[in-house]
């Protein structure tokens, strides 16, 4: 789960990490009121910044210096509402604003490849990090770290002498290094990223901006994490999925697709983009697993979120029956259909294979449903649901 930038400073300064004063406004009002308040604090000057879970804030006019609560306010009139990357900002953070001295970069987050964690930072920060990185890789320092051991104060310093940093800078950054690595580890992130980390004019080290990325599957353990949720933005679909504890991402395409494993689920939609190239460029229209071990009503709470998307002109479903039976999948889908009744008219195509798949494709064939077609491959499967999305809606 992304954060955003304001909940990114929030957690920064609950964990100890230096930041400056900042408030959220929803409305131009609100953005003048939070002025009033932090503007004092530097000289009158606030930073409005458009809150959106992408990068180019500042490209596409979305940070906005002020020096009145009058600018601010006017400042985020404009900002409100405007499309970043697809992105509708609904919210501004009112920043105190800072005298910069130094602009510098750091980051941690969880390295897949080499199965432990990473550390970059730079002395050159506040540009994009993955323009430094191709213009001038050795500007970057990376440092693995030890998830048994973290960044402790010998790693802090390993990492602060691997970036460059003057001596005299080190130890302040190497504090902050430390407090943002607490902030990892506390929170369970897999990202936690600050560019730029600023040193003022009068020598303080401060978060002047923040990325937090959570790992959802260690929800469990902090409750809190819940209302950082971005449920009024959220697709209703993906929402109504995740109170089913249903992994589900809507696409764009035109051709539903559940199956059980993820790995097979992005096979089918590889397999469904190639088939639907014949058929007028049809595309998968979400990303749907129910998992292994799956039943008959996880089936069908599955069936019922796709079809709840008008895009959706076809169903396919692939199974590959391991720990989920594919008798539970069948009546999954006969329940949801009976459900529905006559108000459904989308047809779903059906491959089962693996465990118990004989009764699952007994059952599809017993209850003889007009909308159901059964296909022995894959391959086959993907063409018929494609073929079926590209026909013209019945009227």
């Amino acid at each position: 789960m992304d954060l955003f930038e304001y909940q990114a400073r929030d957690m920064f300064e609950k964990h100890g990490v230096p930041v400056l004063a900042g408030a959220i406004a929803t409305t131009p009002e609100q953005a003048r009121a939070a002025a009033e308040q932090i503007g004092p604090k530097s000289g009158g000057v606030t930073v409005v910044k458009a809150q959106v879970k992408t990068g180019g804030r500042g490209k596409a006019g979305g940070v906005k210096v002020t020096k009145s609560p009058d600018e601010a306010q006017a400042a985020a009139e404009a900002i409100l509402g405007m499309d970043i990357k697809g992105h509708t900002v609904g919210t501004v953070m009112i920043a105190q604003g800072a005298r910069i001295a130094e602009k510098y970069y750091f980051s941690v987050l969880l390295d897949r490849a080499n199965r432990t964690y990473l550390a970059m930072c730079s002395k050159e920060g506040g540009m994009e990090i993955e323009q430094l990185a191709v213009e001038r890789p050795e500007a970057l320092a990376r440092v693995a770290v030890d998830p048994n051991t973290g960044i402790d104060a010998a790693k802090a310093q390993e990492i602060v002498d691997a970036a460059g940093f003057d001596e005299g800078d080190k130890a302040a950054i190497a504090d902050v290094i430390q407090k943002l690595w607490t902030v990892y580890r506390e929170e369970d992130a897999t990202l936690v990223e600050v560019n730029p980390l600023v040193k003022t004019e009068d020598g303080q080290i401060v978060a002047l901006d923040g990325k937090v990325t959570l790992d959802e599957n260690a929800g469990f353990r902090h409750a809190d994490h819940e209302a950082l949720e971005d449920t009024a933005h959220a697709d209703p679909l993906e929402a109504a999925a995740k109170e089913k504890d249903l992994n589900y991402v809507k696409l764009d395409g035109s051709v539903g697709i559940i199956g059980n494993g993820a790995g097979l689920v992005m096979s089918t939609l590889d397999v469904v983009a190639y088939a639907g190239e014949e058929f007028g460029g049809q595309k998968p229209a979400n990303f749907l697993d129910i998992g292994g071990g799956a039943s008959a009503e996880v089936m069908a709470n599955g069936l019922h979120i796709i079809l709840s998307d008008p895009q959706v002109k076809s169903v396919f479903v692939n199974v590959f029956g391991g720990i989920t039976s594919c008798d539970a999948v069948a009546n999954g889908i006969v329940g949801a259909l009976d459900a529905l009744g006559d108000e459904e008219d989308r047809p779903l195509v059906v491959r089962l294979d693996g465990n118990n798949v004989e009764e699952g494709r007994r059952i599809l064939q017993e209850r003889n449903h007009p909308l159901v077609t059964i296909e022995p491959t894959m391959d086959g499967a993907a063409r018929r649901a494609a073929e079926l999305a590209s026909r013209p809606a019945a009227n």
